[in-house]
Order: structure tokens, then sequence, then C-alpha cells
């Protein structure tokens, strides 16, 4: 290969800035997504005031959040239009159709799987088997691609060149070579070097994909928003890089032509180096800017002081389902697949008392996922350290259930949140509806189905619990004088819940969401007010 072919897969990067937004999200054949980001989902007015008492949250939660607009905003609405546009030429530049996608076309795979039967590589908490299981199940998730065998093939060490010994690599490629019109192979480790893969494409006569590879492609067919496309972009450089090493090898084994552009005192090597450089670079740039927005709407809502309760758990344990059931909103549609949501979303609800919390979705985890792809979604993960609860959903009916909890208080350990947000955590068991004889076998744990509706008012009240610990805040009834200013200072600064008026003798009961430090100011207020604890 030349370096005018390298060059122009390269050079795709930058450019086609219209063509990524005609694309859009054909390029892997993928529907609509049914659920918005974190800017989107705090785009809808909030409730004016909690629902009185005895009322239910309302069908939908209460709906999304929209911060309200001021009077006047007009012209600085037409000024941020015209800033935002601006932003989004210069991500769509960013967004031109890469080089690694794997295109529209149907496949179908030979999955193969490495058996490490002993060593240090072998996990403790997953057997060969469970691993192809899920390999499969991610190949399914993809429009168009079919699985035609699944092979599973003993190993000592996958990290070796060829991943397999002599004998059992070559009885896997004349099994390979026997599979009718199989177009790839999905070797299910988490990285093979661009040497590697050669080598193996060239033995097999057919494309190998790692799990890195089908995982990334994964995410281009869910990503909807510009800050999922820009990580998934950030994600590709290191493969870019790793290519290009490659190939550039491959040129300087050849010793066709000059290794110098024409006039320009670098390397072809340097050049593509410098142009990955700079797409990094910007690619950095905007996600920060992205970054800042999410600041700002979160300072918003700490305004408000709404908590925020982060969902997260392993790849469809069923995070979606279970944030329909608590805040009844009817356009959320869970999809019973990997990674159906990797934007940040948000979605309103209330706990027992009334008040009114913030639940944020999450980006499902996956074992084996390569550091620089965690990595790149580490911005839209951040959002976590912000939380006041963490709820931890994980799907008790999976046979690597154990593995998969692991995986998530791994990488949790690994994003440095505050330890009293480690310490707090609610851990769930989902789908117990799927197994006659579930038995609880982790202390605190809260048994639930989701889907079904199945303890979930046993964990809004240890969500409120945890919440009430976490914001400082306390719930009283507070005797007040109607005549008075304090029921007014009361709806300004704290959550009114409930109002008994006790026409007689002009004053009211009234049942406050409050936080220590607004309680403090009360009091030195408001002094001879009668206080209620509960």
């Amino acid at each position: 290969m030349g370096p005018g072919r390298l060059s122009q897969s390269l050079s795709l990067l930058l450019r086609c800035r219209r063509a990524a937004a005609a694309l859009g999200t054909a390029r892997c054949g993928c529907g609509p997504s049914s659920v918005r980001p974190l800017s989107a989902a705090l785009g809808l007015r909030a409730p004016q005031r909690p629902p009185g008492r005895g009322e239910p949250p309302r069908a939908g939660g209460g709906g999304r959040w929209k911060e309200v607009a001021g009077a006047g905003g007009g012209k600085e609405e037409e000024d941020d239009d015209d800033e935002e546009e601006v932003e989004e030429e210069e991500v769509e530049e960013l967004l031109g159709p890469s080089p690694l996608a794997l295109g529209l076309g149907a496949q179908r795979l030979a999955v193969v799987q490495p058996a490490v039967k002993w060593g240090p590589k072998k996990s403790p908490l997953t057997t060969a088997e469970l691993q192809i299981a899920e390999a499969v199940a991610l190949v399914d998730t993809l429009p168009n691609w079919t699985v035609l065998d699944k092979i599973i093939i003993p190993t000592k060490n996958p990290d070796k060149k060829l991943v397999f010994g002599k004998g059992n690599f070559q009885a896997l490629t004349e099994k390979i070579k026997k599979l009718p019109h199989v177009t790839a192979v999905f070797l299910n480790v988490e990285r093979i070097s661009s040497l590697t893969k050669k080598e193996l494409e060239d033995a097999w006569g057919v494309k190998v994909f790692d799990r890195y590879t089908v995982v990334l492609h994964i995410f281009r067919c869910n990503a909807r928003t510009k800050e999922a496309k820009l990580q998934i972009a950030l994600a590709e450089i290191p493969l870019l890089r790793s290519n290009l090493k490659n190939e550039v090898s491959q040129l300087d084994q050849q010793r066709g032509g000059s290794r110098y552009i024409m006039g320009s005192g670098e390397t072809f090597m340097e050049t593509q180096n410098r142009i990955l450089k700079e797409k990094e670079l910007k690619i950095r740039n905007a996600l920060e800017k992205l970054r800042r927005k999410r600041s700002l709407l979160r300072t918003q809502r700490r305004k408000r002081e709404f908590p925020i309760i982060s969902v997260m758990g392993y790849t469809n344990c069923g995070k979606t389902t279970l944030i329909k059931a608590l805040t009844g909103e009817a356009g959320l549609q869970p999809r019973d697949q990997l990674f159906a949501t990797l934007d940040i979303t948000a979605h309103a609800g209330y706990l027992p008392s009334h008040m009114a919390v913030i639940y944020v979705d999450t980006i499902g985890f996956l074992t084996d996922l390569p550091h620089n792809l965690v990595e790149s979604f580490s911005a839209t993960l951040e959002e976590v350290a912000y939380s006041d609860l963490i709820v931890h959903v994980r799907d008790i009916t999976h046979p690597e259930t154990i593995l998969q909890k692991a995986t998530v208080l791994s990488v949790l350990k690994n994003l440095n949140l505050p330890g009293h947000l480690l310490d707090s955590m609610v851990e769930v068991h989902n789908k117990v509806d799927l197994t006659e004889r579930y038995k609880p076998t982790e202390k605190n744990a809260l048994a639930i189905s989701a889907l079904h509706g199945h303890g979930l008012e046993e964990l809004k009240e240890e969500i409120e619990k945890k919440i009430l610990t976490a914001t400082g805040k306390k719930i009283l009834t507070l005797h007040v004088n109607l005549e008075g200013p304090q029921l007014s200072w009361l709806y300004k600064e704290a959550t009114v819940q409930e109002v008994d008026v006790i026409p007689e003798d002009g004053t009211a009961k009234v049942k406050v969401i409050i936080s220590n430090s607004a309680f403090g100011r009360y009091k030195n207020l408001f002094p001879n007010s009668k206080i209620f604890m509960p």
C-alpha cells in the first residue's frame, strides 16, 4: 500500500463536514433513539409546585425539566443560536466519515473464543461458554450481522502473535475456510495488534474483528448526540495511530519512493501523526465545551436543590426499565439489547414524601473494554461524581452476575468518585420475576422487578432515606401564622409538601422538606415558630 492511499484514508478525518450531517446514523442502519441527552432532558418546564396531599406523582413523573427563560431574552436567544450554529459547523467538520467504520454491508461471521484453561489470563468468574454467549449477543445487536458458527479453541496464552498454538490454529483455519459465505471472524479478545490482524486475515482470507472493533461499531450505531459521536471519534485515534505505524513500517520495508513529503521537510509518518494530533486536540476542545455546558446545567439544578440519582449497571441490566417504572415517563422505551443507551439522560420523578428528584440514566458497562474506550467516555461518566446517590442495578438472573458486579465496581472506583458515594450506594437485584427460587445472597440488596413493579415502593423509601442523609435535608412540620411572611418564605427557600389551614386561629401546619442551612435561617428569622419533628 502506497502513501497516497493511507493519506487519503486519514484525510477523510478532516473533510466532508457537511457529509456527516447527511449521513447521520444511516451508516449503521440503526433506527432513531428513544432517549434524549441531558441538555434535552432538562429542556421541559419543571412543575411549579409539588403535588398536593395524597396526590400521586403525575404520569411521566412530572415530565422532564426546563430552565425557565427570563423576560426580555429574545436578543440573547438569537445570539445563543448564532454561537451554537458556529459550534455545530466545527463539530460537523470533526465527524466526517471514519476510515475505521465497518460500513453498511451485511456480515456473516464466525465467532471465535480463545479458551484459557489455566494461568493468570484465566478468569475464575466466567467460562468460555459464557464469554462466547456475550460475544454472540454483541453481534446480534448489529443490523444485518449474522453468526454462522461459534467456535471455542483452547490456548495457553491469548497474547501470542497468532493467539493459538500451531495445531489449534491450523484446525481453526480449516474450519473457518469450510464455512459457507463467511465474510468475517470475530475473535473475542480485548484487542489485537494491527500486525496480528493482518496475519490472521491473510491466513483466513476474511476480515478479522476484535472486541474493541465490534463494540466501537455498536457505539457508532447507537450514538445520537454530538457528544457521543465525538467520544467515539476520540476512541478511534489510538487505532488510527496503530494502523498508521504498521502501514508505514511496511512502506519502509518496500523502500518505494521518498519518505519525505515534497518541500515540507516532514516524513509521511510525521505528517499523518500531526494530522491525527490536530484532530484529537479539536475533539478534546469540542468535548470540553460540551462539558462546560453540562456544568452550567448542573449548577442550575443545584440552585433548585434537585437531588440527583445516578442509575448505573452492566449493559442490558434494566436501568432504563427501572427509571421508567420510577418516573412513569411514557416517552422512555427500553430496548432489550446491549448499549441501547450511550448518552447521559435525566428524568424527573417523586419520592414517597413528594420530594422531586432527577434520575440520571448512564451508559452500561462491559467486561474487557480497552482503557482507551472507557477513557473516551470519561467526560460523560464524570456526571456521576456530582450525584447525591448511586443506584447499582444488577441482572440477578444472569449467570455472570458476580463478574458483572465486579466490572461495574472496578470502573466506578477508577472514576475517583467521592468515598461517600461508593459507601452509600444502593444495590438493586433486578429481574427477580424470572427466577423461581430467588434468595438474597448479599446484605442490604433490594430485590425488584422493574418490569412488573415488584419492590419499587421499598426501593423508593430506601432512596429517600439515603437522599435525606446525603443532602442534609429534613422533613418537618412547622406551625406558621398565615398573617406573617413565614409561608411565603418557606415556598421560596424550601419545598412545601402540605398546608393544613386552621381557620379558627389563622394559622396552618406546613409540612416541608428543608436543608440544614435553610432551617437554620428559618429559626433565626422566626424564633417563635413551633416545630414538629416527624
